[in-house]
């Protein structure tokens, strides 16, 4: 996917690097996702004290780097190792982990609608990358389905390859938001109500959202809501709750739902 990579960082970049080398003056490290190589200065390796640089950073070692200066000219980079927080040290490698799968996805998609990468990243590829990035396409398309693409112009051959093979290798992790239902039918045929009721509640057709009801004891009932997310789950929750309440009143009896904390 040559056409998206950009050349040289920037000043201030966060970037994956492999370490070289490693002198009494500091270490040079091979930047893997520019393919450049910049100078990791022992001022910049630690704000204490360092004995051994080694104790710091090995040959062979895979860190999270800061970019303070570039000089495309010369080809000199100047990277700095104290000046990664944590947080940004572990945002950057789930991003770079993502990257990384997302490229090994889009080559499966590839193999499966028989183009090369570079013809399906032309075709489709940086329409996604720029939209969403290309792990967070797949996963789009998992969570909403092919439409999710096609919307925004992917054909839709492509787009339905992009669902199977995310669906096939990407777990989504669910969310889940509980809460109890009381809900009473005097009628005759009150079991009968309830059970239609339940039947009836109607939710979002998402492929990572569903709902489910337990008995407690009657008339209680347990009313548990899964999605990707939160407010998702919440929506879901709501509109399952309301939906059994009101086909219940409509028929006659009585309900009311709350939501667990």
């Amino acid at each position: 996917m040559a056409e998206r990579k950009i050349e040289w960082p920037e000043n201030g970049d966060l970037v994956i690097a492999t370490i070289e080398s490693v002198t009494d003056y500091g270490a040079y490290a091979k930047l893997d996702e520019f393919d450049k190589r910049g100078l990791l200065h022992v001022s910049e390796i630690s704000s204490s004290w360092i004995r051994n640089i080694r104790d710091f950073v090995r040959e062979g070692q895979k860190v999270v780097l800061k970019v303070l200066r570039v000089d495309s000219e010369k080809g000199h980079i100047d990277l700095s190792l104290r000046r990664v927080t944590k947080r940004e040290r572990i945002e950057k490698v789930m991003s770079w982990k993502k990257e990384r799968k997302g490229e090994t996805l889009l080559r499966e998609v590839a193999t499966k609608v028989g183009l090369t990468v570079d013809e399906l990243y032309q075709q489709a590829g940086e329409k996604i990358d720029e939209k969403f990035g290309i792990y967070e396409g797949f996963e789009k398309a998992v969570k909403e389905g092919p439409e999710s693409l096609t919307k925004i112009g992917v054909p839709e051959k492509i787009a339905t390859a992009f669902a199977e093979v995310g669906e096939d290798r990407i777990h989504v992790k669910m969310v889940k938001v509980k809460g109890v239902l009381e809900i009473r039918c005097m009628k005759p045929n009150g079991v009968k109500i309830i059970k239609e009721a339940f039947a009836a509640a109607k939710v979002e057709k998402l492929r990572t959202a569903d709902v489910k009801f337990y008995v407690i004891a009657a008339p209680k009932y347990s009313i548990e809501a899964s999605a990707e997310n939160y407010k998702k789950a919440e929506e879901v929750f709501q509109k399952a709750a309301q939906s059994v309440v009101a086909s219940i009143t409509k028929a006659g009896g009585q309900g009311t739902f709350r939501r667990e904390k």
